[in-house]
């Protein structure tokens, strides 16, 4: 068993319709037909949305996004309309809400892998593939590939685990045309990002992205783009393969949780209890040093 703890009860807006709730986003509709999405303070792990929040997570991801999007307008185009607050809407959501288009979503994460870890690691570990491609022998945990790689997934549902695919999946999914310029475009913007975020001192080890196709048919980035949430960030000094990197992340939730302290089992069907202060405020600032280390802004 695995999803919310307690599944919040949505805000009620005048002339939003609720359309959707998250991990951690909630989805709704305006009056024009355009897409209001929030980000909330909500953290997941192990499949399991806690609960306790971040303080200052959900804009962290909001405004971390927005700054990336600038960087990426050239390579590929984004869903954000507007930042305002709709009217009516709470004070609490400033910062953290985006008037976005709806797109026609195309059904697949779209993850450009640079390192070698996690879900890839464990089935190169098995066949020496990650997703059907063939990688070289002798590589670690933390180890760089050759190249980056696309190593799609399907979407699940919250509490269940996306699900690695092959790119000949995603093009009987999509289309061979489609699958092209989704494999393209991922591996175009995670070299830019990698380059960005080494100038900054931090590795880019993995991120996923979502896209989707407006009116005309143009490929639009969609919901987040390289936050520590879809993203695995890693402090470059202290990179070194064969053990678990250090991350810019949710790595305290998770360590605290699988930890004799917390008295859980992350296997087990129980939910996961109530975080302790001190992991909030650590995972906390993770946050906020990613957001700084990468824009070279101040959170405060």
């Amino acid at each position: 068993m695995s999803g919310f703890v307690e599944k919040p009860e949505p805000v009620q807006v005048p002339g939003l319709v609720h359309l959707h709730t998250g991990k951690v986003r909630d989805l709704y509709r305006d009056g024009d037909g355009n897409l209001v999405m929030v980000a909330s303070d909500r953290i997941s792990a192990f499949d399991w949305v806690l609960p306790t929040g971040i303080p200052d997570k959900g804009r962290v991801l909001t405004q971390l996004s927005l700054w990336w999007f600038d960087q990426l307008a050239d390579l590929v185009p984004n869903h954000v309309i507007g930042t305002g607050l709709p009217a009516g809407a709470p004070a609490d959501w400033e910062g953290r809400t985006l008037v976005c288009k709806d797109l026609e979503m195309v059904p697949v994460e779209c993850v450009a892998r640079g390192y070698l870890t996690g879900s890839g690691l464990a089935e190169y570990r098995q066949t020496r593939t990650v997703c059907g491609l063939a990688l070289p022998e002798g590589l670690v945990d933390g180890s760089e590939l050759p190249a980056p790689i696309f190593t799609p997934a399907a979407k699940a549902e919250v509490g269940e685990h996306d699900e690695n695919v092959s790119y000949e999946e995603v093009a009987r999914t999509t289309g061979a045309e489609t699958a092209a310029l989704l494999r393209r475009t991922t591996l175009d913007v995670y070299g830019r990002a990698r380059d960005i975020a080494r100038e900054r001192g931090i590795i880019l080890a993995d991120t996923k992205f979502e896209f989707g196709f407006d009116r005309d048919g143009t490929l639009v980035a969609a919901d987040e783009v390289l936050t520590p949430d879809s993203s695995r960030f890693w402090p470059a000094d202290l990179w070194e393969p064969g053990r678990a990197q250090p991350s810019f992340d949710k790595q305290f939730v998770r360590d605290w949780l699988s930890s004799p302290a917390s008295g859980w089992d992350p296997k087990g069907e129980l939910p996961p209890p109530a975080l302790p202060q001190d992991v909030v405020e650590q995972t906390r600032a993770k946050y906020v040093e990613a957001y700084e280390r990468l824009t070279g802004l101040s959170w405060s």
